[in-house]
């Protein structure tokens, strides 16, 4: 039930006003006693004065005061225009290859030099806060897995998303003595991580991102699908880069830069199976447009399975009318103690 935009939680409650409102009136009406005149010549005699004129104010503002009661008890509130729609959230593990090979340059952009890491912190940055034609993930709990030949945790699963995107533009290339690409170590981190998240989380995915092939099998990768699978948790791959030579800028020694072509090569295979064995997908990005776009897919493809739980955040007003209630009954005790105080 809504009345001038305010609605009630307990609108049966209104229906004692039919009730409430006369009964208050008598009440405060009756008499305290009478005195029996045997004539009316016995009355002082003269006209109204203000006092008569509005003696009937105190039992007025009694009503007032048990309807604002019987009002506050219907539950008064104002629906939120502005609240938010929530979704029922998803959790993501973002695995990202920090690697040497990530410093070649074919992810650039047309008026800008990006190494793959660039572009990809970019097109991360946009797939969590929004921007570049995402919508980005509010409502997901998102964490940061980084990996060469070792793998660590640069953010758990969280929705403090300012600090989580701080952790990912803070993402360098390994150290030489780090170098190389564990993708079973990557993997397996991301999905301990996302393991350790209740179970009332109903979606779980990792989103690995690599350019390379898998040179270091301290975790095999057969045991890190193996335990996403166990877990329920979804793996889309990316191979990011062009297969066969890839410009990369190295330094000269004199303080200045050259370019130079590299070979790169991605285990598309073993992705494909990654993502096909978890109910994932694989996708490859060539260049900036095609690496957006992909990221583009997945926040799709995720949404879509997601069923959205609209509400409404309600202000609360029977305070306000409990408040107002108890200063009318109070001032018209008040009134009829003092001015308009009546005499048996």
């Amino acid at each position: 039930m809504t009345v001038f935009g305010i609605t009630y939680a307990q609108p049966w409650a209104l229906f004692a006003l039919v009730v409430v409102g006369p009964l208050a009136y008598w009440w405060s009406s009756r008499g305290a006693g009478r005195v029996v005149f045997s004539s009316l010549r016995a009355l002082p005699a003269g006209g109204k004065t203000w006092r008569t004129r509005i003696a009937w104010l105190p039992d007025a503002m009694m009503v007032i005061g048990a309807s604002g009661l019987v009002i506050a008890a219907a539950g008064p509130r104002k629906g939120d225009r502005d609240a938010r729609v929530r979704r029922e959230g998803i959790a993501i593990m973002m695995a990202i290859d920090c690697s040497g090979s990530m410093r070649a340059l074919d992810l650039s952009e047309k008026n800008q030099e990006l190494t793959r890491l660039d572009a990809v912190r970019k097109v991360f940055d946009q797939f969590v806060l929004g921007g570049g034609g995402l919508d980005g993930r509010d409502d997901d709990a998102i964490g940061l897995v980084a990996f060469a030949r070792y793998a660590e945790t640069r953010s758990p699963p969280t929705l403090d998303h300012g600090n989580l995107v701080a952790a990912a533009r803070q993402l360098d290339f390994a150290r030489e003595d780090e170098d190389g690409t564990a993708i079973g170590a990557g993997l397996e981190l991301a999905v301990d991580r996302l393991s350790e998240l209740s179970s009332k989380v109903k979606s779980k995915v990792v989103v690995l991102l690599t350019d390379g092939e898998s040179n270091v099998h301290d975790i095999d990768e057969d045991t890190a699908i193996e335990d996403a699978k166990k877990h329920g948790i979804k793996v889309y791959t990316i191979g990011a880069g062009t297969n066969g030579v890839a410009p990369i800028r190295v330094d000269r020694g004199d303080g200045r830069t050259a370019l130079m072509q590299m070979q790169v090569s991605i285990d598309e295979t073993l992705l494909r199976k990654i993502a096909d064995e978890t109910g994932g997908k694989y996708f490859r990005a060539t260049d900036n447009a095609s690496l957006r776009q992909i990221y583009g897919q997945i926040d799709k493809l995720e949404r879509s399975q997601l069923s959205e739980e609209r509400f409404i955040e309600f202000h609360e007003y029977y305070g306000r009318f409990v408040a107002g209630a108890l200063f009318w009954i109070a001032a018209a005790a008040l009134l009829r103690g003092t001015l308009l105080r009546r005499l048996p």
